[in-house]
């Protein structure tokens, strides 16, 4: 991989606002703190259960890979907000990707257990809410973004 790599996100071509990399580290460390807090609240219980059923052993499972690394992203994110960039590395990706998604396993799986409505609840909002956010943010920071295309925009910018 390429030197540029440790850049963070220029190669997609988001790396060029430094307000919108901020807007991400704060967004990021937010979300880390948030399914910490979620993961400890809901795996509580099963700490003292004598056994546990399929969901209760999903969400736990889920949950012991997710803390952890949501724990690591955590206190690196402070350091890329001191640095003002994200790393850009394909293993700290990664780990973000994989602690996400163990996390909204765990989380679906723990509704699951008290009530199946209500994991299929958390599973199609969940989907839905990255719907809503993937809209709302290509509606609005979509024509930050220069159009490589344009000819009439040789310098990158839109207004």
């Amino acid at each position: 991989m390429s030197r540029d790599a440790g850049r963070g996100r220029e190669w997609f071509g988001f790396g060029q606002d430094p307000k919108l990399v901020q807007e991400w580290l704060r967004q990021n460390n937010l979300a880390y703190g948030g399914l910490i807090a979620i993961g400890v609240y809901l795996v509580q219980p099963f700490f003292t259960a004598s056994s546990l059923d399929l969901t209760a052993r999903n969400c736990v499972i889920a949950f012991s890979v997710a803390i952890p690394l949501l724990a690591g992203l955590l206190v690196l994110n402070r350091q890329e907000v001191f640095r003002g960039r994200s790393t850009g590395s394909v293993v700290v990706e990664s780990a973000r990707v994989v602690a996400q998604m163990c996390a909204f396993v765990g989380v679906v799986a723990g509704f699951w257990h008290i009530l199946w409505v209500a994991g299929v609840g958390m599973l199609a909002g969940g989907l839905v809410a990255v719907a809503v956010h993937s809209a709302g943010y290509t509606r609005l920071e979509g024509d930050h973004f220069p159009d490589p295309r344009d000819p009439g925009d040789p310098e990158g910018e839109r207004g």
